[in-house]
């Protein structure tokens, strides 16, 4: 008959082999424990972490993959399954730890780090640049950071101007060449969004955390005089309220999606009551500057007049467009926009009693069929607090305040990043 060993006993009888040198003895009793249960993490590791010491990286790596998937939510274990990859320079099992790490913690360093040199070796500047954006943003929150750490974050420092300075470089040609005629205030406002937007200076205004043009006025709500085209979309409501809930389904989001979804690992936050939640969602018509074909086929007066107005077209960011929904007794907690270079329309389709809306300092409610514009980088919040479902459709456009020359500037500005991602520059 077998006799159950003491894992625990065991356990630290390797520990103490190992640090007092004693290898193939520690081996012998991690070796036991994994007899005993196979599925011992720890003991795994232990295990791996020899190997590794050993240079046999083939070895380490299936010990520490078992020992992951033995507790697949132990970043330091993907972190070891990473250093063996590198050893064996399996580049995409590599990557594939490391992302692993992040889905455990969005602000591991070591893996964003590992990331960023990885992204590096393999000649992928604009991903590389990212992660060592990625890696100053964590490192700025550490009170104590460790004098160890200074020269990773010079090298990553480095990394991100040489990056930005060539991509500054690449949109100020473009933006000379493609618009030599621009009235200077346009050019102006423009290029100092995108200096801005860049890292070249700084601006006193709204809450952007992409790009914002600064010197247009900060309007709460934007006057209806800027956009004449209003009554027309308002005189749809009724058919877009019907196709609303044709889409909606009795079954209350047949295809509907949560508005936040956050990529595991992300730490808590204001979203977090939200995060996968059906309790605001969405149904896009236009997402990132592309048509849901399927979709307008199922809503065709929404279409129709939503292509009536003049919609902003910046591939693969605009236009938007979709039916959102709050479900009762759900609040939208206060939250700025992106870009300042569009404005945000909602047309209420289904209001019950007990539902507001705050931008900056003002409230309003939501009125069937009154539409309104308004300004999303300026603080906002919303709210349901009835007992019924609040539905509106809500669409982006220009902003007024914005000329046809600065909104072509700031088209080639879009198309010259997305042009440098493919040449290795960062990201805008």
């Amino acid at each position: 008959m077998t006799v159950p060993v003491d894992l625990s006993a065991l356990f630290d009888a390797a520990r103490r082999a190992s640090a007092a040198g004693r290898t193939d003895e520690a081996i012998s009793h991690f070796e036991a424990i994994v007899a005993q249960q196979g599925d011992h993490a720890a003991a795994l590791n232990a295990l791996g972490t020899i190997a590794l010491q050993r240079r046999d990286a083939h070895r380490a790596l299936a010990l520490f993959e078992r020992a992951a998937a033995a507790d697949p939510k132990a970043a330091p274990l993907h972190l070891n399954i990473a250093t063996a990859a590198r050893a064996l320079k399996d580049d995409a099992r590599e990557r594939a730890a490391l992302l692993a790490v992040l889905e455990c913690d969005q602000r591991d360093l070591m893996a964003l780090i590992r990331l960023a040199e990885l992204h590096e070796r393999l000649g992928e500047e604009a991903d590389a640049a990212a992660r060592w954006s990625g890696v100053l943003a964590v490192a700025q929150m550490m009170p104590d950071r460790p004098a160890a750490l200074a020269p990773v974050l010079q090298r990553a420092a480095h990394y991100v101007a040489s990056r930005t300075q060539h991509l500054r470089q690449a949109v100020a040609t473009a933006i000379e060449t493609r618009h030599p005629a621009a009235p200077p205030d346009a050019r102006r406002k423009v290029t100092t969004a995108i200096d801005a937007m860049l890292g070249g200076r700084r601006i006193y205004a709204n809450v952007c955390s992409g790009l914002h043009v600064p010197f247009l006025p900060a309007d709460e709500y934007f006057a209806r005089e800027h956009f004449p085209w209003l009554p027309e979309i308002e005189a749809q409501t009724g058919a877009i309220g019907d196709e609303f809930l044709r889409l909606y389904g009795a079954d209350g989001a047949r295809d509907f999606r949560p508005y936040v979804e956050m990529e595991p690992g992300t730490p808590e936050n204001r979203w977090t009551p939200l995060d996968h939640s059906l309790d605001w969602s969405a149904l896009h018509l236009y997402r990132h500057g592309a048509r849901d074909e399927a979709l307008a086929e199922r809503c065709p007066a929404t279409v129709a007049a939503l292509e009536a107005l003049p919609l902003p077209d910046l591939p693969l960011r605009a236009p938007s467009a979709f039916f959102s929904v709050l479900r009762p007794h759900t609040r939208i907690p206060p939250h700025t926009g992106v870009t300042n270079i569009r404005a945000t329309v909602h047309l209420p389709l289904i209001v019950p009693r007990g539902c507001g809306f705050r931008v900056g300092g003002e409230t309003r409610e939501w009125e069937v069929g009154r539409a309104f514009v308004f300004d999303d980088t300026i603080e906002h919040e919303a709210w349901n607090d009835s007992d019924e479902m609040r539905a509106i459709l809500i669409f982006d456009v220009w902003n007024p305040h914005l000329g046809a020359e600065e909104r072509a500037m700031i088209a080639t500005f879009y198309a010259t990043t997305d042009a440098a991602r493919g040449d290795g520059f960062a990201g805008a």
